[in-house]
């Protein structure tokens, strides 16, 4: 063997045994033009849509490395934004499941996001306190919004108005003018936090819901209307300050302006509706129509109410002013006419139903059909979807849960694994089940209701599986028929561990009443069957002063490591229970341990963070490991090797090497603590599972790990996070307010910053080469022949300014900005030269002027101090003024043409109005194929 050892790389092969997890949002997507029958779910760092319907996974949304924090489809349904735990934002199609932009701006996990009625704009809200406007359509950040002191928990855009409204933890809601981008009024009107709100009754009403059981609601009136003197009450000028409305609470609705003149809309309390639930609002939310409101806490049920529309207020307050005149009229003649009535707020958004899950909610979505039907997906805490109906116009409508997806998975965190002998089957244990999951197809072959499972195995021959539990029962099961066989009280406390003996006749338990105890297999007759049956016999136990942790068997069955509550882990002789070694030196409780293959080595993990390895031989500790940032969970040799997998509670899994002490590999991919592992008897595959609900399936590789690139790998790795941890730079001439540039210094701004300038010296080098060409060929008198840069022959023998255009197009837009900021002022004249000769020429206008424009605002002061570009400022004045001209001609062209389309299509439906019923089906195919051909005769 050489000097630096090769291993093979485990990679991720799958992540399984996860319906949903409860970090993000759940959404209704259309997929194949169906509504309200997809929904897409997080699950850490992917999305799942499941067909609701069948409970099957239809497309697996996959991300990189980061949980997924919030969901929120497009409104065309075409697309679905995705925010993760990093701040990043990603949007994919979901007709092709592939992530089309990138947004990266937040410092930490997007917590709302919402689109605008056209799906443009995409406006994003963090923990790290900032709100985010996006151009969906230019693949770019807008700006970034401050004002917020703690996170940001809803953020949404107002349809008529280019206004927006963001609620945070810090209690307050903000309204935002995007003209100007900047807060123009503050709602500080809560005593605690903010943790949802939507905008309802054609936006002049806004509801919070805070911390307590009441949904407060806001009347929101536009300033047009109060300035409108037809308008009843409007008696406030424009330039006259507001008086903070008085309430039954002293502290409710006082508003905070910044200035009287600019104000654009005036927003006071209208009353509260109470919720039956008395803790926090998690989840406030309307339909798609406004019509309805729902909303819960941290418990069980959903309340859902209704919101009249200004039609049903009027027949209301009709009906209610008929019965009220009718009773004046009883009393005298005189008080018929002076009847005034009103709506109580309680009338206008009334209680529906209350909607009671299976188990805690965690979010929902809801989605109203044209005929009344409500349809609502909730997410449950415990790794389940829900899809409930409520038909609206029954009398009283009731909830009926329609289906629910939970075969993918437990309910609990998975605190076993076991594999089978032929590598194909995997157990898992939890809470409530055992699952039995095909590793191939990754599907659950079998659910069997357990107690709570702390340890398993497979019985040799993989027909009967063995779970020890939390009660201290061992339980056997059938596999064929999914039956429990048999159940014994093995131990007073936790059955904490189980080990097969190598002779496979028999096994070992360790437990909390401080005794190992040793089983055989033996085969029983049943009085009801004629056939035996599998069934455990205990044959000895051996007697301990402290709790039992962990067991295992030396291959040769000739000792037993025995792991206890003191720290220590004691060997005996298996024959006799006769005491060999203490392995003794960690400070906290050994948690799992591991024999390898030929008897040599026991290596320990430890709650003190530490991996030991020992000899077996005499006990000596050959290295002690720092292994993990918190406690080793499990460990586990490879077959036939000295290599051996640990978990931990760090969310991390490592690989080891026992002769060498050296860390080999970190298979990262959990989100939280990693409770156990099982590696397959070939050693081909590790499963594992996690607090996160997931259960992930790593394979190994053909591909060699050099341990020296590992670790390059990782330094670069480190270095990364570095940059995106650091401050952002100060944009010159910008000053600190309320607003800011959108996106932020990553590792991608830094490389495509870099990537501009080496374009731009190879331009310099190039123009030089050519000067110094020109003046050869003088002196010679005859043409010689100009060697081409192989970089610009490999882009088709363009000129050396073509290719820095070609390396501006290649950056990502939405990292155009950030990477110019990091751009040294030294490039920056020749690139103004560069924009200018391109924009005179007519290519890329936009992109160019997006830069140019940039680059002004930033480097201001030096670009007009600066005699030498004062000619190419004028100049740039001349072309790019021309050429946005020209651009702008042809889009109100292309504008006009459209509208012209349009209004002859729709010229064309109003023919079909009157057209006879029976010719409504051949004219509409006419009119389909009418409208392609006109379609393409304009293109």
């Amino acid at each position: 063997m050489g000097l630096t050892r090769q291993y093979l790389r485990y990679a991720p092969a799958a992540l399984f045994g996860l319906v949903g997890s409860a970090r993000g949002n759940a959404a209704f997507v259309t997929l194949r033009g169906e509504w309200g029958r997809c929904v897409a779910v997080p699950a850490c760092e992917h999305v799942f849509v499941w067909d609701a319907r069948k409970g099957e996974k239809v497309l697996i949304l996959k991300g990189s490395k980061h949980e997924v924090s919030c969901l929120r489809p497009s409104p065309d349904g075409l697309h679905l934004a995705v925010g993760y735990e990093d701040g990043s934002i990603r949007i994919f199609s979901l007709l092709s499941g592939e992530a089309s932009v990138a947004f990266n701006g937040h410092k930490a996990a997007v917590t709302a996001l919402q689109y605008d009625h056209l799906g443009g704009r995409l406006v994003s809200g963090s923990k790290d306190t900032d709100v985010i406007v996006w151009d969906v359509i230019n693949e770019s950040g807008l700006y970034r919004l401050k004002g917020h002191k703690d996170a940001v928990t809803q953020v949404l855009f107002l349809k008529e108005k280019n206004l927006l409204v963001t609620s945070g933890k810090d209690t307050l809601v903000k309204w935002w003018d995007l003209d100007t981008q900047h807060c123009f009024r503050t709602l500080v009107g809560h005593r605690s936090e903010v943790w949802g709100m939507a905008l309802v009754s054609e936006e002049k009403r806004l509801i919070t819901g805070t911390a307590d059981s009441e949904l407060r609601v806001w009347d929101i009136t536009y300033i047009q209307e109060l300035e409108d003197p037809d308008e009843p009450g409007s008696k406030k000028s424009k330039g006259s300050s507001p008086r903070p409305e008085k309430d039954n609470e002293a502290d409710e609705t006082i508003e905070l302006d910044e200035s009287p003149e600019e104000r654009l809309l005036k927003c006071s309390k209208a009353g509260s509706i109470m919720r039956e639930g008395r803790d926090r609002v998690v989840t406030l939310s309307t339909d798609q129509m406004g019509k309805i409101l729902a909303c819960h806490g941290t418990d069980v049920v959903l309340e859902v109410f209704s919101i009249l529309s200004e039609e049903e207020i009027k027949k209301k307050l009709e009906k209610k002013m008929k019965k009220a005149r009718k009773k004046a009229k009883r009393k005298s003649e005189e008080d018929e006419h002076k009847v005034n009535v009103e709506l109580s707020l309680q009338e206008e958004i009334q209680r529906v139903t209350n909607i009671r899950a299976s188990a805690k909610i965690k979010s929902f979505d809801m989605i109203l059909s044209p005929k009344g039907e409500l349809k609502i997906v909730l997410l449950l805490q415990n790794n389940i979807i829900e899809l409930h109906s409520l038909n609206l116009s029954a009398p009283v409508p009731q909830a009926v849960r329609a289906s629910r997806i939970t075969i993918g998975g437990h309910r609990s965190d998975v605190r076993t694994l076991a594999f089978s002998s032929d590598n194909i089957a995997v157990l898992s244990g939890a809470a409530e089940s055992v699952k039995i999951w095909n590793r191939s197809t990754l599907q659950c072959i079998r659910t069997m209701d357990c107690e709570y499972a702390l340890c398993s195995l497979f019985v040799p021959g993989d027909r009967q599986v063995i779970v020890g539990t939390k009660t201290g029962k061992l339980q056997l099961y059938d596999l064929a028929s999914g039956g429990l066989m048999e159940t014994l009280n093995a131990h007073d406390g936790a059955v904490w561990s189980i080990a097969l003996s190598p002779d496979q006749r028999g096994f070992v338990t360790g437990g909390a009443d401080k005794c190992v105890k040793f089983w055989d297999f033996e085969l029983v007759k049943d009085e009801s069957s004629i056939q035996k049956r599998l069934s455990m016999k205990q044959v000895r136990i051996l007697q301990l002063d402290e709790d039992v942790l962990c067991v295992r068997y030396s291959p040769n069955q000739k000792l037993l490591a025995v792991s206890l509550l003191d720290c220590t882990v004691k060997v005996f002789y298996t024959d006799t229970l006769k005491f060999f070694l203490s392995l003794y030196g960690h400070k906290l409780p050994v948690l799992c341990m591991d024999i390898s293959y030929d008897g040599t080595l026991i290596a320990t993990g430890s709650a003190d963070r530490n991996v030991k390895i020992w000899g077996l031989d005499f006990g000596d500790c050959h290295r002690s490991l720092f292994a993990h940032d918190d406690s080793v969970m499990y460990l586990q040799f490879v077959a036939k090797s000295h290599l051996f997998f640990t978990a931990g509670k760090d969310n991390k899994i490592k690989q080891w090497d026992a002769d060498k002490f050296e860390h080999i590999q970190t298979l990262e991919g959990h989100h939280h603590e990693v409770w156990c592992l099982a590696l397959s008897p070939n050693g081909d595959y590790v499963v594992s599972a996690s607090h996160d609900k997931s259960l992930r399936l790593w394979e190994r590789t053909r591909e060699p790990l050099i341990l020296e690139e590992e670790r390059e790998m990782q330094r670069e790795a480190e270095y990364e996070e570095s940059v995106a941890k650091e401050e952002q730079p100060v944009v010159p001439g910008e000053t600190q307010g309320e607003t800011g540039l959108a996106g932020k210094k990553t590792i991608e701004t830094i490389k495509a910053a870099e990537r501009i300038m080496e374009a731009i010296e190879l331009y310099r080098e190039e123009m030089a080469k050519l000067k110094e060409h020109k003046a050869i060929c003088k002196a010679a008198g005859k043409e010689v022949p100009f060697p081409a840069n192989p970089i610009l022959r490999a882009y088709g023998n363009i000129t050396p300014s073509e290719y820095v255009l070609e390396v501006f197009k290649k950056v990502k837009s939405s990292e155009l900005e950030e990477s110019l900021l990091v751009l040294p002022f030294s490039y920056v004249p020749d690139l103004l030269r560069l924009f200018n000769e391109h924009i005179h020429l007519g290519a890329e206008v936009e992109l160019l002027c997006r830069a140019l424009l940039f680059l002004l605002k930033i480097h201001f002061g030096q670009i007009t101090s600066n005699q030498m570009l004062v000619t190419v400022i004028e100049n740039l004045k001349k072309t790019t003024i021309s050429r946005v001209s020209e651009a702008r001609d042809v889009l109100g062209f292309n504008m006009a043409g459209l509208q012209y389309l349009k209004r002859e299509i729709e010229a064309k439906d109003e023919v079909m109005f009157f057209a006879d019923a029976t010719d409504r089906f051949e004219e509409k195919k006419r009119k389909r194929k009418k409208k392609e051909k006109m379609v393409l005769a304009v293109v």
